[in-house]
């Protein structure tokens, strides 16, 4: 079987196939982390549509859309079902052009705002025995980053997470919103917990930033196909230096 169209995965979704499709769709979603992904944001329905649209709205040449509406003779109603809603929101994405980037920018900012948003409400709740009683051998350390790594596609090692005065401790799956997220933790001597964490994107690279949560500091930034944040109670220009240092290491 070919890889499915969006429109597949929606009647898939909707129980709309016969059998034979759709037992084609479950081996092919099981051994395809990616497509897993595509059809779990298919599925949402708490994506920010109005606030995108609103945005696309905004763009669109209103009162030449309106004259034509009002000379176009009315149609029968459709029924609404999400494949319709992809129809109709192809059918926008036609007449306004351009602002569909735009569109598109906003939802990623807005996830991209989510998922260190969660991260930091998780972070919020370490403190230093969180993480004092977990083992630290290099070979469970290894079997959580492979983990990982068959997860995200991520290639990490014990030597490229190294950090001086810091302690590595655990690597470990989170997932918000059906998005997995890696979490690799620290225990640093003097500032207590420190977190790098990543997660899928196709946002494309962007270069590090700064930000404040829960009265933490965090760096974050994306590489290609992945996003990444450092998060911890050190001073912002250490963080910083340890940002860079990551990703140097973890772009070879």
């Amino acid at each position: 079987m070919n890889a499915p169209s969006d429109e597949q995965l929606v009647a898939y979704l909707d129980d709309e196939l016969d059998r034979e499709q759709r037992s084609q769709l479950d081996s092919l979603i099981a051994d395809d982390p990616l497509l897993s992904l595509r059809v779990q944001w298919l599925s949402r329905s708490n994506l920010p549509f109005k606030a995108a649209y609103d945005e696309l709205a905004q763009q669109a040449p209103l009162d030449r859309l309106q004259a034509r509406l009002d000379a176009a003779p009315s149609p029968q109603k459709p029924g609404f079902s999400r494949r319709w809603f992809i129809g109709a929101a192809a059918a926008g994405v036609a007449l306004a052009g351009v602002a569909t980037d735009r569109l598109f920018l906003a939802w990623q900012t807005q996830q991209s705002h989510n998922w260190r948003e969660r991260v930091g409400d998780y972070m919020a709740l370490y403190v230093p025995q969180t993480l004092e009683h977990l083992p630290t051998d290099e070979a469970s350390q290894q079997a959580q980053l492979r983990t990982v790594d068959a997860r995200l596609g991520v290639n990490l090692s014990p030597a490229k997470l190294k950090l001086p005065g810091a302690q590595f401790k655990r690597a470990q799956l989170l997932e918000y919103d059906g998005v997995p997220i890696a979490q690799m933790t620290w225990l640093d001597a003097t500032h207590g917990p420190l977190a790098l964490c990543v997660t899928r994107t196709n946002s494309g690279s962007q270069p590090l930033a700064h930000e404040r949560r829960h009265g933490m500091n965090v760096v974050y930034w994306t590489e290609r196909e992945h996003a990444w944040m450092l998060i911890g109670h050190h001073p912002a220009s250490e963080l910083e230096d340890m940002a860079k240092m990551f990703k140097t290491r973890l772009n070879v």
